[in-house]
């Protein structure tokens, strides 16, 4: 996989979020993504700001255009130094929630991409990888 474009934003205030999402929209745009995908993606980006703000303690998310042999995609990390997620099978769980959020966070965020990997240690913190393949 290569990287053709990256950009990465800091995620520490709730405007951080929201500058998130639009630079997101912004890139699915330029790589013509469908609306329903451009939905999936900015919705996802706005879960996972949003999880690295609130649990995480702020963070960053790195977002990258990649090209897969003929295919491209928007790839979204997001990372933080927060207290890490200790049980992980839990915060996948549909309704499961920490905060007064609906709980469709991880799970939902995981159903809106086609590849997603989380890489977190309690104590260190989380790395949330996220694909979208046109």
């Amino acid at each position: 996989m290569s990287v053709q474009k990256r950009e990465v934003l800091p995620v520490k205030t709730s405007n951080d979020v929201v500058l998130a999402r639009q630079k997101v929209r912004q890139l699915a745009v330029e790589l013509r993504f469908s609306l329903v995908d451009q939905t999936k993606l900015v919705t996802a980006a706005s879960e996972l700001a949003r999880n690295a703000l609130d649990h995480g303690k702020g963070g960053t998310m790195t977002v990258e255009v990649v090209v897969n042999g003929a295919r491209s995609g928007l790839k979204m990390i997001f990372e933080d130094q927060g207290p890490g997620i200790p049980n992980l099978e839990d915060a996948l769980k549909d309704g499961f929630t920490t905060g007064s959020g609906m709980g469709l966070g991880l799970g939902g965020s995981k159903r809106l991409v086609n590849d997603f990997s989380i890489e977190t240690e309690v104590g260190k913190g989380t790395r949330i990888t996220a694909v979208r393949w046109k």
